[in-house]
């Protein structure tokens, strides 16, 4: 018995290494590429569409979480998984061979598919592997290995853009690929399969694609590429509608659904699920805009400003780490409101900073919501695990990914409609009325920018955020414009991170419903099953009656398909 222990434990080690290492570089990805946009746009063009680089990578990665969480739980965690890792190597191959700025953006589509299937299912793995108490220290150390690849990113794009050249931002995920596929190959031999045949809900599949695309669509280019009332952005969204009510019809007939409608029947999962879209709203959109703060009101480079979000993210880990730790100790309900406090108090107390807040002061703001961000990740997942067997856990894992994610989305559009909306009162309350008067101002090609700023304040706020921009301004009139306008953008982003505290905040509230629900160590399954005996090959569960009595599910599913 002690060789297959160690023969375990050994296979145990190489899988994880295989999922830190897959888990690193797709997470690095997302960040590495804004580094080297500069010398890619100057290489490729495309500036206006330049966005679609990392909106591309966005829609196929969120649209497939879903669909490739349920396809693990049919297929297994190894095919799904390896597979998710070569689409994602060979997207980064196509990646680095473009030739224009079209092509790059149809495959970092491609990018997408496969980080999408590989983000998920590495937290669904562990908590196949680990027992209830051991999960949370595994999803925590997961947790800070994805904010450490957002601290590390940009350092290590801008080091490769400035020493090599910017194909090898994703040449650089081809070896490292490479060999995660290998090791997750290997730590995923004898893997258990629940189902002797798979039954694939194409239907189900079709109209998830088509709502999640259109609406993600919609959002993104509604108040931007088109306006909120054309037709485009209408269509887009209607669609999104019908899609997302078929889906539903389709899902309460299907003989196995892609997402079964009855996992909302579980609180912890509804609940859960909730907390994780507020989370998403009200975070993804807060970050969007603190930039906007520090370069345009407090006046840091854009350097600066970055470095200001990496005490944000370290705090995020350490927070990530520990709460993976006393998960286990307490109710997913105290995590949760704990969590969600936290960011509560930094969203508030970013939505108090004016003209006169200090890059120190923003910093302590900021780290305050890492704190409470480190907190809620980890047990978003946790908690879902800890709700379903292991023959539901990939779809049920994924569901938190699509739907955070999800509420990422939807809180950069929402929360941008409250900046551009309230920008436009405070401007004609606060900033107009200060520069009557002032003849300066009246005349010429900046007259013409003011008055083009009544109805559209954010060509002023651009220029805030551009040296080249205000050097061409006298200092004099710089005197008269730059203060009122720093105030009003300030006050402008006040709503909006007041916004997103209400929405973050709205989190306990739900948090609240949550009741008892925690980690039980103590399961009645064997903590071989509750492990979700991935690691037991068929051979090894036959050696020893002992063996075999810890992996029932392994040993009957077997035998089932021998009747």
């Amino acid at each position: 018995m002690g060789g297959i222990n160690l023969e375990i434990e050994v296979q145990r080690k190489i899988l994880l290494l295989g999922l830190f290492l897959g888990l690193f570089f797709s997470s690095l990805d997302q960040t590495i590429v804004g580094t080297a946009m500069p010398r890619i746009i100057g290489e490729l063009g495309g500036l206006s569409i330049m966005t679609w680089v990392t909106t591309a990578y966005m829609l196929t990665s969120t649209t497939v979480v879903p669909i490739a969480g349920k396809l693990a739980d049919l297929y297994g965690r190894r095919i799904v998984y390896v597979a998710g890792i070569i689409l994602f190597m060979l997207g980064s191959a196509l990646c680095g061979t473009s030739n224009n700025m079209t092509q790059l953006i149809v495959f970092r589509a491609l990018q997408g598919i496969g980080g999408g299937i590989m983000m998920p299912l590495a937290m669904t793995i562990v908590g196949d592997v680990f027992p209830p108490e051991q999960r949370g220290r595994w999803q925590g150390a997961m947790g800070a290995l994805f904010g450490l690849s957002s601290v590390v990113g940009p350092a290590i794009g801008g080091w490769i853009v400035d020493y090599s050249s910017w194909q090898w931002v994703f040449y650089i995920n081809l070896p490292i690929g490479a060999l995660a596929a290998i090791t997750i190959h290997i730590g995923l031999m004898g893997e258990k399969r629940f189902v002797d045949k798979a039954i694939i809900d194409y239907a189900g599949a079709v109209a998830l694609i088509i709502a999640t695309v259109s609406m993600l669509l919609g959002f993104n280019l509604g108040g931007t590429d088109f306006p909120w009332l054309s037709w485009q952005i209408l269509g887009l969204l209607t669609t999104a509608v019908i899609a997302w009510i078929s889906f539903t019809f389709i899902e309460q007939r299907a003989e196995d659904p892609i997402l079964s409608l009855t996992l909302f029947e579980n609180r912890t999962f509804t609940i859960t699920n909730i907390v994780g879209f507020l989370m998403g709203l009200g975070m993804f959109g807060a970050m969007m805009f603190l930039p906007l703060f520090l370069q345009g009101v407090v006046g840091v480079s854009a350097t600066s400003s970055g470095n200001t979000m990496i005490p944000m993210m370290f705090a995020m880990i350490l927070t990530s780490v520990v709460a993976g730790r006393i998960v286990t100790k307490v109710s997913f309900r105290t995590m949760f409101t704990a969590g969600m406090g936290l960011m509560t108090l930094g969203l508030y107390l970013m939505s108090t900073m004016t003209a006169a807040t200090t890059q120190t002061a923003a910093i302590l703001y900021i780290v305050i919501l890492g704190l409470g961000m480190g907190v809620i990740m980890p047990t978003v997942t946790i908690a879902v695990q800890s709700a379903f067997p292991p023959e539901q856990r990939g779809v049920a894992t994924s569901a938190t990914q699509f739907f955070r994610s999800i509420g990422g989305t939807l809180g950069m559009t929402g929360l941008g409609v409250v900046f551009n909306y309230h920008s436009r009162s405070v401007m004609a309350q606060e900033f107009f009325p200060v520069l009557q008067g002032n003849a300066a101002l009246a005349t010429g090609e900046l007259g013409a920018m003011l008055d083009k700023a009544h109805t559209d304040p954010q060509s002023l706020f651009n220029m805030l955020l551009s040296p080249e921009a205000l050097q061409v301004i006298p200092a004099g009139v710089q005197q008269a414009l730059l203060p009122p306008l720093k105030i009003a953008l300030a006050d402008s982003l006040q709503l909006v991170f007041w916004v997103a505290a209400v929405i973050v905040a709205a989190g306990i509230v739900i948090s609240l419903f949550m009741g008892d629900a925690r980690v039980n160590g103590k399961t009645d399954r064997p903590a071989a099953e509750e492990a979700g005996v991935l690691l037991f090959a068929e051979g090894l569960a036959a050696e020893t009656e002992l063996a075999a009595e810890l992996v029932p599910d392994l040993i009957q599913g077997k035998n089932d398909s021998k009747k």
